[in-house]
């Protein structure tokens, strides 16, 4: 009889020591295959198809291979675009945990905000990327110390930054335009800092506002209209997908658009101010791999944040609008770490082509 008992408790002993072990590797759902192996299932859920959104995909698929090659684990990466429908994004996110993910990540804040809520009894670990103020969306109670099952990186974009080049570009300027999509989170807290710095400035503005192209199209109009000296928009998606449609209405009016992603000068606005979302793809990345492969706590995982003092300059459009590109360079020094240039494109990828 003592040696059955024995028996037992040697086996859940044995037990307990395999659970701790898959729990050190990471996911206590991850399977392992003849080679020793360990798979983990991970859900990417993009908001929609534009240039800085899918870099960031493409540069976190990227590095989940290359580590899931040092590591000796595999990553199955299901991947869906919900472009911005959000019946589409609460299907994705169903079809994710029906799948049994070990985490999801999303992409931007609707998306993350939606796996937050579908996340809530069953706690799946959620990496978002790209999120611009995770602590006025309430996904996180903290930067440091997040408290929840989510995590991630942020774009938070220093908006007086962008604000600055304005008026080193054009000392004059006494009449901006703040474009952007009202139901865009990301967009709110920019705004108002926007205004903000406008109004200590005593300089005048107007909001205009779309939330499909074609608004946005003619929103794009009526700055013509209205002579605006500048346009001012964060790092707004909808106003992002709109831009290969209204960046000629604007250059050939001479009104150069200062925006808050590289990825809006790839597709035609004079600046794009922000953070480099290839690297941002590559540390949300690292974070999957640090929650899944070692182990580590999603709720005491710090938000990634960066330093967004690139700006972008778009050449074609520089020389469209009658500016000097070196000029211009001058006078964006002093208030940005670096200056880039770039031509027109509609992907990063038509670059290297």
């Amino acid at each position: 009889m003592k040696n059955k008992t024995m028996k037992k408790i040697t086996a859940i002993l044995m037990t307990a020591a395999l659970s701790c072990m898959l729990l050190a590797c990471g996911s206590e759902k991850a399977d392992s295959n003849a080679n020793g192996e360990i798979t983990y299932k991970v859900g990417i859920c993009n908001y929609v198809d534009d240039a800085s959104l899918n870099q960031i995909v493409d540069n976190i698929q990227d590095r989940l291979i290359q580590i899931g090659n040092e590591k000796n684990v595999v990553f199955d990466v299901k991947y869906d675009n919900c472009n911005a429908d959000s019946n589409v994004l609460n299907q994705i996110v169903a079809n994710f945990i029906a799948d049994d993910v070990d985490l999801m990540v999303g992409v931007a804040t609707p998306v993350a905000m939606a796996m937050q809520g579908a996340t809530e009894e069953n706690k799946i670990p959620v990496v978002f990327a790209a999120v611009s103020d995770p602590l006025a969306t309430g996904l996180v109670d903290s930067l440091e110390v997040p408290s929840g099952n989510l995590t991630g990186t942020s774009d938070f974009l220093d908006t007086t930054a962008v604000m600055n080049l304005i008026f080193a570009n054009d000392p004059e300027a006494d009449n901006i335009a703040l474009l952007y999509d009202m139901g865009q989170d990301a967009s709110t807290t920019a705004i108002a800092s926007a205004k903000a710095y406008l109004d200590e400035k005593n300089v005048s503005y107007k909001e205009y506002t779309g939330t499909t192209v074609d608004e946005v199209m003619l929103a794009a109009d009526q700055m013509v209209a209205d002579g605006v000296d500048a346009v001012f928009t964060p790092s707004d998606n909808t106003i992002m997908t709109a831009e290969l449609s209204i960046f000629e209405t604007l250059s050939e009016a001479g009104i150069p658009h200062y925006a808050g992603a590289d990825s809006f000068a790839l597709n035609g606005a004079f600046v794009g101010y922000g953070v480099d979302y290839a690297n941002l793809g590559v540390e949300t990345a690292n974070m999957i791999a640090e929650i899944l492969i070692d182990g580590k706590n999603v709720s005491e995982t710090p938000v990634k944040t960066f330093d967004n003092g690139t700006a972008t300059v778009n050449t074609e459009v520089t020389e469209s609008l009658g500016l000097d590109l070196e000029a211009v360079k001058k006078a964006f020094e002093p208030y940005c770490s670096k200056v880039v240039e770039i031509k027109t494109a509609e992907n990063f990828d038509d670059l290297n082509e």
